[in-house]
C-alpha cells in the first residue's frame, strides 16, 4: 500500500549552533530529488536555517535540547516540520510580526518568521508554553522539464542540431 508521501526522512540533533548548517544541508540534499532550481534550494536552506536558529536561540535559550526535523515529499512539494521541546512562544501572532524580537539584547533582527514566510509557500506555527514549538513549512517546486525540453527542441530545430 502506497502512503500519502512519496518519501520521508527524520532527523534529530542537539540544539547546538553548529548543527544548524548540518540541518540546512541535510534537508537540501533530501529536497534535491525534486530537481529544484538553485533559487528554490536556496529558499529552502534559508527557511530551515531560520527555523533551527529560532529553536536554538529562543526555544532552548542556549540550553541543550533536541531539535527534530521531519521532511516529506509528495508530488512536487516538500513539507518540512521542525520541532523543539523548548519553552514555547507566548504570543505566536506577535512573534510573526516583522522586527519583533524577544531578545533585543542579543541584537536579533526579529525577521525569522518573516523570512520563513517569504521563502516558503506555507508556514504554520504551533506552540505551547513550556512544551515547545513546531513550525511546518511547505515549498512547491516548479517543474522545469517540459518547458526546458520544448525550448531545447525549438533551439535545435533552428540550428539543425540533433538531440
Amino acid at each position: 500500500m502506497k502512503g500519502l508521501y512519496e518519501n520521508e526522512m527524520k532527523l534529530e540533533f542537539l540544539s547546538k549552533s553548529n548543527n544548524e548548517a548540518f540541518a540546512r544541508i541535510t534537508v537540501a540534499a533530501f529536497a534535491a530529488q525534486l530537481d529544484p532550481t538553485i533559487e528554490e534550494l536556496a529558499d529552502i536552506k534559508t527557511a530551515i536555517s531560520e527555523a533551527v536558529t529560532n529553536s536554538i536561540i529562543h526555544g532552548y535559550e542556549n540550553k541543550e535540547g533536541k531539535i527534530k526535523i521531519i521532511a516529506k515529499i509528495f508530488a512536487n512539494t516538500i513539507e518540512v516540520e521542525i520541532s523543539d521541546a523548548g519553552k514555547g512562544i507566548e504570543n505566536v501572532e506577535m512573534a510573526r510580526k516583522p522586527l519583533y524580537t524577544s531578545k533585543p539584547n542579543l541584537e536579533r533582527s526579529g525577521m525569522g518568521f518573516t523570512i520563513m514566510e517569504s521563502f516558503m509557500d506555507e508556514v504554520h506555527i504551533e506552540s505551547v508554553l513550556g512544551l515547545g514549538t513546531k513550525v511546518t513549512m511547505k515549498k512547491v517546486i516548479e517543474k522545469q522539464d517540459e518547458f526546458d525540453d520544448n525550448k531545447r527542441s525549438r533551439n535545435c530545430r533552428s540550428r539543425n542540431c540533433i538531440n
